[in-house]
């Protein structure tokens, strides 16, 4: 799949969408993903993750609710109206333009 910042096509993303691919994540992965979109989701963590990631939290409308640099071992927490969660290496919403209030969109690749 493909995601979309704002109309912009930007990254290649993967979507975890069951339950082990939501377990599993980003864990245990030599090389990361441009992008991973967890959903359901409301809160992640970095327990095992050896580098800072770009994390957005999501609402069911893909509207960017907040974001933070998820350091290894760091937790989010939960916040209302959240329920996608996505991934990123680190400084990959800066050069896509993604921030709060931004609109994101999944198109088939």
């Amino acid at each position: 799949m493909q995601l979309a910042v704002d109309d912009r096509p930007v990254a290649d993303v993967e979507v975890a969408d069951t339950v082990l691919t939501r377990a599993r994540g980003l864990l245990f992965r030599r090389a990361l993903p441009e992008a991973l979109l967890l959903r359901p989701c409301s809160s992640v963590h970095g327990a095992g993750m050896r580098v800072p990631l770009d994390v957005a939290l999501l609402s069911a409308d893909l509207a960017v609710l907040g974001t933070q640099v998820l350091r290894p071992w760091a937790v989010t927490r939960p916040r209302r109206g959240v329920t996608q969660v996505l991934e990123a290496p680190a400084g990959s919403f800066e050069r896509w333009g993604l921030r709060e209030g931004s609109r994101l969109a999944l198109t088939s690749a």
